[in-house]
């Protein structure tokens, strides 16, 4: 045992002289020594400042971090964008797989490492190329450290001290009493449709009434997904409501206070005394910043701020009224209860640190804040690329991909569904399904990956698309992505679930816009319907009809108790009072929300079997085109509605579904080219070619051919503008087609019309005894009747049908008063050809008529082919007893 103590012993100096060196390595490079700066968070909700110890080590303080995958780590690069981070390495060799909750902690670069190496500090996932936030370091021939070492290096997200106002609401500050002052933070894990208002009470109310007179700041979101703070006033417990002579009360801007026709009232100054800042929303949490001055000009409706005083501050969370066509402007609805967790009110020392009173990063249920779509059967999605605006996972290209015009949203499919894209992204991005959350080929980065659908030939434009059909099984991941096939992190999540709506309804559309998905189910003298938001909202309802006015609708919204109702209404008009409840018999009624969108079904007879009440006329005939409207707003109730229920978001146009085929079309404004196919068609079977046959019927009396001339001209500009109209009509829908009533009609006068021409030709002539008439002669002069007549017939029922078939087409709402105006058109005619008769009639009864009863009219060869609608050819042209009888000499017609 004795030899072995000497071994012992140099083994420990070996020891103690290898840690002296490494220590001297470490106080080499040294000049960053002291620095220190803030993180700037991207995600996971990354907050800490990082100082410098030595050459070899830092310290991260506060340190805020949501955890990660266990390949986290610490990360150099030379900058913060996706290609550095991607050619970077790990600088710190602890993982970053837990939760940090305000923890002060020392790390250690790793062995050859010095800040020089080192330009950017940041947090970053490999595995997910996820970015949670970084420094910037200067490098040491740039850095002095007698200088300041926080210059330019403080974050948005970083505070001098922090209170929580509830479980999930706070708000931090940074007290600047020489600038005159304050930066606000309001941080809250709520929706992106949720306001937060944090302000100064009144210090003259009394302790039960702290919201009247104060003084707060509303921030929040736009549905753009751009932040605003704003400074309001608080004058009563309600919504601000604007009266008629411009003023306003209740919840409301500062601007909007004492305002006469638009200008503030006896010269005072309301302005926003609150400037925004910064804003973001990561994880399922908003965060905006804002300043304001501790005392303020406005000396009406701002409260002045003593910094060293305890002061009672409010503050409330609640949903945000967008704006619509009444209020073009965000107002907080009311923010409900209960006390504590909605709104409150507490005694805050600005002076005071209050750093303690946040521990950790605020943790959001649902992180998830991009758009949510959700696949269904034999409805492509549209898959395009457009610039990255609120991509979920930083770093990211400047290029990502849209699905039907949603950012990189949530893919929500069913296993069992077939899912459609129509891929028009462009030829260099294919895309491609995978389990790879980075996509762009993870072979090219040593990363293995299933590739579920897609290839290189998955791509196209808008003008050529290319169709991917990927059929989810049971074997396909909960969760796996869409990507490009050449580019990293242009798509995002797919998640797969089992079962759903498509499972349970035979036919789903998608109505105007791509907001609403429709789902039906025929079920014998019954109807299951059920409808689904793609976005988040307090209320989604459909309407059956062309607009909302005088339209049935079903509205489906969830009570601040958080149950679900379905109710049917009659609207008559455009405010509260014309929304009528109406009690059809609606049963299995059921409502839900999925991540703020509402989604409800019920189940109605196609007949009603009521009488006397307006509902009783709602009848779904399935062989007949059913017109579809949605909307959503913020906020529903049952029993009396008001302005607040008002949507804020609508569809443009109906969808008309033909529920039989489960098949749909956007309503579409009639087409400036149908509107000329049906005034030339008009003109033709309305004007001219009638105005041809009443010539050759009821002018043969006038002397000469001017009845021939007229129908000639009249039949041929007839044809040729009956032509003209229906090249309109081909061209503009791009064929032909035969499935309407309308262009079948149509298509009888067509033929018969253009009949007329080819009996013209083929006319047979006369004998050389004028007064008989072959047998050839006599088929020729009634098929020529017939089919002119029937022409005739047909063309005027074609205008009606036509009329008709944009009715239900396009659902113009001037179609009645042209159908009125045709008919008034019709019996006009029938009228004047009534009169004709009747002095044609009185003519021959006179004898003054000499023509009427005489087939052949002239020596010419005009002559020859009329009184082709005329059935009394065989008379004598006059009585031969008459007085003043003159001999006439008949001469063979030639050719």
């Amino acid at each position: 045992m004795a030899p072995l103590v000497p071994i012992a012993l140099l083994c420990i100096a070996l020891c103690l002289a290898a840690s002296s060196a490494s220590a001297a390595e470490c106080g080499r490079n040294t000049t960053l020594e002291g620095y220190s700066a803030d993180l700037r968070m991207s995600q996971h909700q990354l907050r800490g400042r990082v100082a410098v110890l030595d050459g070899c080590s830092f310290r991260v303080s506060s340190l805020d971090l949501l955890a990660g995958s266990a390949s986290a780590r610490w990360w150099r690069a030379e900058g913060s964008d996706l290609d550095s981070l991607s050619r970077g390495a790990p600088a710190a060799d602890e993982p970053l797989n837990r939760t940090f909750a305000s923890e002060s902690l020392v790390f250690r670069l790793l062995p050859g490492l010095s800040w020089p190496l080192v330009p950017v500090l940041a947090a970053f996932d490999p595995l997910t190329s996820s970015l949670f936030g970084f420094v910037r370091l200067p490098s040491n021939a740039t850095y002095n450290s007698s200088s300041s070492g926080t210059a330019n290096s403080s974050a948005p997200t970083m505070f001098d001290s922090c209170a929580q106002l509830s479980p999930r609401f706070r708000v931090r500050w940074t007290l600047r009493e020489a600038e005159n002052a304050i930066d606000v933070g309001l941080e809250a894990a709520v929706g992106s449709e949720y306001y937060m208002a944090f302000g100064w009470a009144d210090p003259a109310a009394k302790a039960n009434a702290t919201m009247i007179g104060a003084d707060v700041a509303v921030a929040g979101f736009t549905e753009e997904g751009l932040p605003f703070a704003e400074d309001y006033f608080v004058t009563r417990s309600s919504e601000c409501l604007l009266r008629a002579d411009g003023t306003a009360e209740g919840v409301c801007p500062d601007t909007f206070y004492g305002r006469r026709n638009g200008t503030a009232a006896n010269g005072e100054t309301q302005v926003n005394n609150t400037r925004l800042v910064y804003g973001h929303r990561r994880d399922g949490v908003s965060f905006v910043r804002f300043s304001r001055p501790l005392a303020s000009p406005d000396k009406r409706y701002d409260v002045a701020v003593n910094a060293t005083k305890n002061m009672t501050v409010i503050w409330a969370i609640g949903l945000l009224r967008p704006p619509d066509s009444l209020r073009p402007y965000y107002l907080p609805l009311n923010h409900g209860a209960p006390a504590g967790t909605a709104y409150g009110h507490l005694a805050l020392n600005l002076s005071a640190s209050a750093s303690e009173g946040c521990h950790g990063p605020l943790d959001a249920e649902d992180k998830e804040d991009q758009g949510r779509i959700t696949a269904e059967r034999q409805t492509p999605l549209v898959v395009t690329t457009g610039p990255a605006l609120h991509y979920p996972n930083p770093p990211n290209p400047s290029k990502v991909l849209y699905i039907n015009k949603k950012e990189a949203p949530l893919l929500k499919v069913e296993r069992g569904v077939p899912v459609t894209f129509s891929v028009e992204a462009g030829h260099d991005v294919p895309l491609y399904i995978t389990s790879d959350a980075v996509g762009g080929n993870a072979t090219a980065r040593n990363t293995s990956e299933v590739i579920y659908a897609g290839s290189a030939k998955s791509e196209g434009v808008p003008a050529t698309p290319t169709e991917l059909v990927w059929l989810p099984d049971r074997n396909t991941p909960d969760v796996v992505y869409y990507q490009s096939l050449y580019d990293p992190k242009m798509g995002w999540k797919i998640q797969v679930v089992d079962g759903g709506l498509s499972d349970m309804y035979n036919n789903s559309v998608l109505l105007d816009d791509q907001q609403v998905t429709f789902f039906w189910t025929l079920s014998g003298d019954s109807i299951n319907i059920a409808a689904r938001g793609e976005k988040k909202s307090g209320y989604l309802a459909i309407g059956f009809g062309s607009a909302m006015v005088n339209s049935y609708a079903y509205v489906g919204w969830i009570d601040g108790n958080g149950t679900g109702h379905v109710n049917s209404y009659w609207i008559d008009g455009k405010d509260g009072m014309s929304v009528h409840e109406t009690h059809e018999n609606l049963t299995y009624k059921r409502c839900r929300s999925e991540n703020g969108a509402i989604i409800f079904e019920f189940t109605r007879p196609l007949a009603t079997s009521c009488s006397g009440r307006v509902e009783c006329k709602n009848i779904i005939d399935p062989t007949t085109p059913l017109k579809v409207i949605w909307a959503m707003g913020s906020q529903w109730s049952s029993g009396r509605l008001s302005v607040k229920n008002m949507h804020s978001v609508t569809s443009n146009r109906p969808v008309r579904i033909l529920l039989l085929s489960g098949l749909a079309e956007a309503v579409e404004d009639l087409r400036p080219v149908l509107a000329v196919h049906g005034f030339m068609m008009f003109v033709a079977w309305g004007l001219l070619l009638p105005g041809g046959i009443m010539a050759a019927r009821y002018l043969k009396h006038i002397k000469g051919d001017l009845w021939f001339q007229a129908h000639t001209y009249l039949q041929y500009s007839g044809l040729s503008v009956m032509f003209l109209g229906v090249l309109f009509a081909v061209a503009e829908l791009r064929g032909f087609s035969f499935k309407s009533t309308h262009a079948k009609i149509g298509a009888v006068a067509f033929t018969f019309t253009f009949m007329q021409p080819i009996n013209a030709y083929l006319r047979p002539h006369r004998a050389e005894n004028a007064e008989i008439l072959s047998r050839n002669r006599v088929i020729w002069e009634y098929l020529h009747i017939f089919t002119g007549r029937t022409a005739l017939v047909a063309g005027v029922m074609a205008l009606f049908t036509g009329l008709q078939h944009l009715g239900h087409r396009y659902g113009s709402k001037t179609i009645k008063g042209l159908t009125c105006g045709l008919v008034v058109w019709v019996v006009s005619g029938v009228l004047v050809v009534a009169y004709l008769e009747y002095m044609k009639v009185k003519r021959r009864r006179d004898g003054a008529d000499g023509l009427s009863h005489k087939f052949v009219l002239g020596n010419t060869e005009e002559d020859d082919s009329v009184d082709l609608l005329h059935s009394d050819r065989f008379d004598s042209k006059m009585d031969s007893g008459s007085p003043g009888s003159m001999e006439v000499q008949l001469q063979p017609l030639k050719g």
